[in-house]
C-alpha cells in the first residue's frame, strides 16, 4: 500500500512541478496543487486505512493490561518494612 502512496505523491509533485514551471503558473499554485491533489489526500487514506491495525494494537493493550498482575515493582513480594530514620536528629546547643 506504501508504494501505491508513494507513487501518488510524485505524480503530484510533478503537477506541481508542471505548474511552477509553466509560464502562466505560479509557486504558490505548485504548492496548493502539492497539498490538496497529493499531501492531503494520501494522508487521509493512509489514515483511515490505518484504523484497523490502530484499533487491534489498543485491544491488545487493553487485554495485556488486564491480565498483568497487580504487581507495581514486578518484585513478586511484599514490600519491605520501613527502613531506619538515616538522618541524624538535628543537634540542638545548650
Amino acid at each position: 500500500m506504501y508504494l501505491v502512496a508513494i507513487a501518488w505523491l510524485y505524480v503530484a509533485l510533478m503537477m506541481a512541478a508542471a505548474e511552477a514551471t509553466h509560464s502562466q503558473g505560479s509557486v504558490i499554485g505548485a504548492v496548493f496543487t502539492f497539498l490538496l491533489y497529493g499531501l492531503g489526500p494520501v494522508g487521509l487514506v493512509m489514515y483511515l486505512l490505518g484504523t484497523p491495525a490502530r484499533r487491534a494494537a489498543r485491544r491488545r493493550a487493553e487485554a495485556a493490561q488486564a491480565s498483568a498482575p497487580l504487581d507495581p515493582d514486578g518484585g513478586g513480594h511484599a514490600p519491605a518494612v520501613a527502613m531506619e530514620r538515616t538522618v541524624a536528629a538535628e543537634r540542638e546547643e545548650p
